[in-house]
């Protein structure tokens, strides 16, 4: 029998998976996908009552690299480009955090509790080391963990984030409100305005990168939910308005990355982080790219991305 407090896996089809988790000795996750991100299958491991939704692809061998999404993202908002080209070379994890997505629960309405909920995904999949790339909100929640779990994070990437307290971060909330308010009324997705620039060029990239998001069509994931939503929300602004947080507490090598049209978490964070964390690389800003610039310049991050972890 399974004991109590042992994660319970499920497959795909449902079907349970009994395993026993010894947090003391880590064990190996389930056999990774090796197909693409748009039919990689959609597991689950329940931890104290709650079910995380993930899905797993790539190499069985390595460091595993943990994708952490950004504000009202699930897992099929993370560009398939980015996840495949990773996944070429790396095992790749992406989760739906707690109450998101197919994941079940109630949604923290902390930075703070959404890192301690993704460590307690990471080690019920039994991992005792891991890299994290945490993109926007999730950039939040790596530097969390990479601060106080320096035994389990080997490297991290952050791209189109900022440090607690940082410029304009405080405004995320109400700048993402009043995109999703337009975006209804010209039936227009909001993430073109807050990911992209409004030039030819960006508009280009943000249509096409809509469109890489619809490739997956079986299985999708649920969208979030008002409340989830609102809870995320409060984090963020939250986040924003806390007093700048130690960044030389993360020693481990960190890649730094974004647009230099960040509308969302201006640019200058990225500077900020890359000037303040001890052990820092900076991807030089992508240009005419805003939020969303390792989406619009997937093929160049996805590089930098892989020599850096491989480093």
């Amino acid at each position: 029998m399974t004991h109590p407090s042992a994660p319970r896996l499920t497959n795909p089809a449902g079907n349970p998976l009994e395993k026993e988790l010894d947090m003391s000795a880590p064990r190996n996750s389930p056999s990774p996908s090796t197909s693409s991100y748009e039919n990689a299958a959609t597991g689950s491991v329940s931890l104290r009552g709650v079910d995380f939704a993930y899905r797993d692809l790539g190499p069985t061998d390595g460091v595993p690299l943990i994708l952490l999404i950004h504000l009202a993202g699930v897992l099929d908002n993370w560009d398939p480009r980015i996840v495949d080209g990773l996944a070429a070379r790396r095992r790749v994890i992406a989760f739906d955090n707690r109450g998101v997505g197919g994941s079940s629960g109630s949604t923290p309405d902390t930075i703070e509790a959404m890192a301690r909920d993704a460590v307690r995904f990471i080690r019920a999949l039994g991992f005792d080391q891991i890299d994290l790339l945490g993109l926007s909100m999730g950039g939040f929640v790596a530097q969390v963990i990479a601060a106080d779990e320096p035994r389990l994070v080997r490297r991290v990437i952050l791209a189109g984030t900022g440090p607690a307290g940082g410029p304009g971060i405080d405004r995320v909330p109400a700048l993402t409100i009043k995109a999703t308010l337009k975006g209804t009324l010209t039936r227009q997705d909001p993430k073109l305005s807050l990911f992209f620039t409004e030039t030819a060029n960006g508009r280009r990239a943000g249509l096409a990168f809509l469109e890489r998001l619809k490739e997956r069509t079986l299985n999708r994931d649920k969208d979030i939910s008002l409340p989830s939503f609102r809870a995320q929300l409060k984090a963020i602004k939250q986040w924003g308005r806390q007093a700048p947080s130690d960044l030389s507490a993360i020693r481990q090598p960190v890649l730094v990355a974004n647009g230099e049209n960040d509308r969302m978490v201006p640019s200058q964070n990225t500077l900020d982080l890359a000037a303040r964390l001890p052990q820092s690389e900076l991807v030089p800003l992508y240009p005419d790219a805003g939020h969303g610039g390792i989406f619009q310049y997937h093929d160049e991050f996805v590089t930098r991305a892989l020599g850096f972890l491989e480093a």
